[in-house]
């Protein structure tokens, strides 16, 4: 995808608290952090359209978690290029109609002529107004947001504990 949604959670404390004990540190905010990516996993895919194929939905997943300095990172992706157009609609085109004519079968149970041209249809219509955004990364990330943070807090918290506890 070439949209980026960040959920940053940062307090005065974590800083020092990272530079301090990285590895204590990391201990505790690499499975909070994983585990806020598949949280935001399941909730993107809730709200992926599917033609009844799940392409697009299947190919959604949890990034590995990466370590950079003090940032922690984790997130939710897909490698099929056109995401981005499902996420934040498209501007008028010419859209192919293999695709158009597999989800007018899958969809509405279409064959033959009748399918043929339905999908035509949904082709002129594509091309006079494009395709509206679904925003299932915006709004998967929207609500797991106070859950994601909830988990980080927890997690900076348990590592302060540790740190004190040496």
């Amino acid at each position: 995808m070439s949209e980026t949604v960040h959920i940053r959670y940062e307090d005065a404390a974590f800083r020092s608290l990272a530079a301090r004990a990285p590895e204590i540190f990391a201990g505790e905010l690499v499975p909070a952090v994983t585990e806020a990516s598949l949280f935001a996993e399941r909730e993107v895919k809730e709200r992926t359209p599917t033609s009844g194929a799940g392409t697009l939905r299947d190919s959604i997943g949890a990034l590995p978690v990466t370590i950079s300095g003090t940032a922690i990172t984790g997130g939710v992706g897909t490698s099929l290029s056109y995401a981005a157009a499902v996420e934040l609609g498209s501007k008028p085109h010419w859209a192919p109609i293999a695709p158009l004519l597999d989800w007018v079968q899958r969809k509405l149970g279409l064959t033959g002529e009748e399918a043929e041209s339905a999908a035509q249809a949904i082709q002129f219509k594509i091309a006079a107004r494009g395709t509206e955004g679904q925003f299932m990364f915006r709004d998967g990330f929207a609500h797991v947001e106070p859950f994601v943070r909830g988990l980080l807090k927890a997690a900076s918290e348990r590592a302060a504990a540790r740190m004190s506890a040496e």
